[in-house]
């Protein structure tokens, strides 16, 4: 990994020229998470751990960033997660090398059975901005989509909508390029070639305004599948309005398709009161709880196992420091559901605490069923 990064930046720094004036800029932030969890009987005695478990989840990431030469930018996102759990682990909280990622830049440093220090570079890219062009090259973030909770169009690495101790989404190692038509009119291109180089990931996403709705066109070559959607976002009276969706097949065999798509709403009521709501269909999922690929699911393959789901989510500004944000989400299929509530504190400028609890509920063997109810303590330091 070190000399992945020793490389990248020696060519960096040889390619640039020599009357460059470089500008560094260096930011980050340290998260502590306490976490009291406690799991189901049935699955206590099936996994042979104890019902209730402790963890904590220390997050140290460091964001330096240097100016090359006019619109060249190299950026470097370094992460180091300390985790500590007192049992095994159903679901995985720490990030691990994905198949969207070709070079492996994680560095366990400590492994032991109940604690670990992984180091990972999670971006490490550089970009070249001009006025009709942005090229970006190495570990990125890309992001499509408009839906607030599920994103069917982002197909490189999209969050579950039950975690809550992962913030960022994993950086994608590929080639993109956006070319600006116009002030809201754009074309993006990515080329993302798979670990072991053996296939490759390849889209693209069109955008334009019309009517004050923003749309989108996708497409391309993911995972051995065909896929094409789009998606639109805008504002309806006073409320904004915003959906998703994308068909996806295997090129051979235009039968296994299947639909993703999602339809939502938001509304600022008052400057204190904010909500969501948002439906999602996962035609890749099941509505029998005994065909859940619980498999891919616990590697992060995919993020919900069933067909139809619903959620809620609003936040009350209860001073300009204290805000509370509560969430609702259901399988619609097999009734299960869980209920999230934060409540956070700004105790400086670069300063946030927060108090927070998930409790999942459902019959054996449903969705969220599988989860453990969770009460958690928040601490972010920005720098």
């Amino acid at each position: 990994m070190k000399r992945v990064v020793r490389t990248t930046l020696l060519v960096f720094f040889w390619l640039a020229p020599a009357s460059a004036q470089y500008e560094f800029a260096f930011s980050g932030y340290v998260m502590d998470l306490p976490v009291f969890q406690r799991v189901n009987a049935l699955m206590s005695r099936f996994l042979k751990v104890d019902r209730n478990q402790n963890l904590n989840i220390i997050r140290v990431r460091l964001r330096p960033t240097m100016s090359l030469w006019e619109g060249g930018t190299l950026a470097l996102e370094y992460e180091v997660t300390a985790l500590y759990h007192s049992t095994p682990l159903f679901f995985p909280v720490q990030p691990e090398m994905n198949s969207r990622q070709v070079v492996d830049l994680t560095w366990n440093s400590v492994q032991k059975p109940k604690y670990s220090i992984l180091h990972f570079i999670d971006r490490l890219h550089f970009r070249q901005n001009t006025e009709w062009t942005d090229v970006v090259v190495g570990r990125q973030r890309i992001a499509w989509g408009t839906g607030r909770v599920w994103n069917p169009t982002d197909l490189f690495n999209p969050i579950n909508p039950a975690s809550f101790a992962k913030i960022e989404k994993d950086g994608v190692d590929a080639i993109s390029a956006k070319i600006h038509f116009g002030s809201f009119t754009d074309l993006s291109l990515v080329y993302n070639p798979q670990k072991g180089w053996e296939t490759s990931n390849a889209g693209f996403r069109f955008r334009t305004n019309v009517s004050e709705f923003d749309l989108s066109l996708v497409g391309g070559h993911f995972d051995k599948r065909v896929v094409v959607g789009g998606d639109f976002a805008g504002n309806l009276l006073e409320a904004g309005v915003r959906g998703e969706g994308i068909v996806s097949a295997m090129a051979n065999d235009l039968d296994s398709n299947f639909v993703k798509f999602i339809l939502g709403t938001d509304y600022q009521f008052t400057p204190e009161i904010y909500a969501l709501a948002e439906y999602h269909f996962n035609g890749e999922g099941s509505k029998n709880p005994l065909q859940y690929d619980l498999t891919r699911l616990a590697k992060g393959e995919i993020l919900n196992v069933g067909r139809n789901y619903f959620t809620i989510q609003a936040s009350y500004l209860v001073h300009p420091l204290v805000n509370v944000l509560g969430s609702w989400t259901r399988n619609l299929d097999d009734k299960s559901q869980f209920f999230g509530l934060l409540v956070s504190y700004s105790a400086t400028e670069e300063m946030t605490v927060g108090l927070g609890g998930q409790l999942f509920l459902g019959d054996d063997l449903t969705e969220y069923w599988y989860y453990p109810k969770a009460v958690y303590l928040k601490a972010d330091l920005f720098f």
